[in-house]
């Protein structure tokens, strides 16, 4: 597995509790920044990690930011990219089970680094289910083409 890895300043301290984790436990990535505390603007950032994961040049991406919001909300614009923002381990395991997401977000003023590692563990290991989640997974797939291309979409009834 490989992960992309980003943050603002207001998450740089959990990306380096992060990336320490994944070199403990030998897992490839790749920090695409920032490097210090200086302020930055974080969808700089959120869209590195998320055009790296879409492209298919990292498996995986792990976003922090102050409330872990911000990088979420940007990283969910670029096509293919399911961030989830999760700040406890069911909603973590849920997002990669049910929802297939390719990008964690955490909130470095909202967790501490303790629970933020149960998070990410539990996330890396989990993996989508597939069945009744792969039609909804089609769904927002579908949603996220047409708006793309400009146009509406109408489930229909009963779909």
């Amino acid at each position: 597995m490989r992960v992309a890895l980003g943050s603002d300043h207001g998450g740089f301290r959990l990306k380096e509790k992060i990336k320490e984790f994944l070199a403990e436990k030998g897992i490839e990535h790749k920090d695409f920044g920032t490097f210090g505390l200086e302020a930055v603007d974080y969808p700089d950032y959120a869209r590195a990690v998320a055009e790296a994961v879409a492209r298919g040049d990292f498996d995986r991406g792990i976003l922090c930011c102050g409330t872990g919001i911000g990088v979420c909300i940007a990283a969910n614009k670029v096509p293919g990219i399911r961030a989830a923002l999760c700040h406890d381990t069911f909603s973590a395991r849920a997002s990669r089970e049910h929802n297939d997401a390719n990008i964690l977000t955490l909130g470095e003023r909202v967790i501490g680094p303790g629970l933020a590692l149960d998070i990410v563990e539990i996330w890396l290991r989990a993996e989508f289910l597939g069945g009744r989640h792969a039609r909804r997974l089609d769904k927002i797939k579908a949603l996220e083409f047409f708006y793309y291309k400009g146009q509406h979409w109408n489930w229909g009834e009963g779909s």
